[in-house]
């Protein structure tokens, strides 16, 4: 199991955990962090700020672009789960009982959950926005 620590020895926090898990993912690619920013259409001073925890908020369109490049759910990269992977199991195995997922492929049905998960995603910034 991976571990993540997000805090330096006063305590505080040093790097967020979605730059530390883009960074993770980086280095087992290899790739520079001069590559990466390459293939997010981003600067490599952003990227380095992102992965050292300066910058905070990374934007949404962002951690989807890096949950598709490398195949992880934007769960993983918010830390809302330990499995980096989206074949933590099949996603025919478990569809949501209203889905008809019939002549679906894994890539469309991948597809179809992280359309949900954007969703959930913006149905919780509307409610923190506008709260009852």
């Amino acid at each position: 199991m991976l571990e993540w620590n997000c805090q330096n020895d006063r305590g505080g926090f040093t790097m967020s955990i979605v730059g530390q898990r883009i960074k993770w993912l980086r280095e087992q690619k290899q790739w520079s962090q001069l590559q990466l920013a390459e293939k997010l259409g981003i600067h490599n001073t952003v990227l380095s700020r992102i992965e050292s925890g300066e910058k905070k908020g990374v934007d949404a369109h962002l951690i989807s672009k890096v949950a598709d490049l490398f195949e992880v759910s934007t769960d993983f990269l918010h830390g809302r789960t330990e499995e980096p992977s989206w074949q933590r199991g099949s996603v025919r195995e478990t569809p949501a009982t209203f889905l008809d997922v019939d002549g679906l492929t894994e890539k469309d049905l991948i597809e179809v959950k992280r359309h949900i998960e954007f969703l959930k995603w913006k149905a919780l910034q509307e409610k923190n926005e506008n709260p009852s």
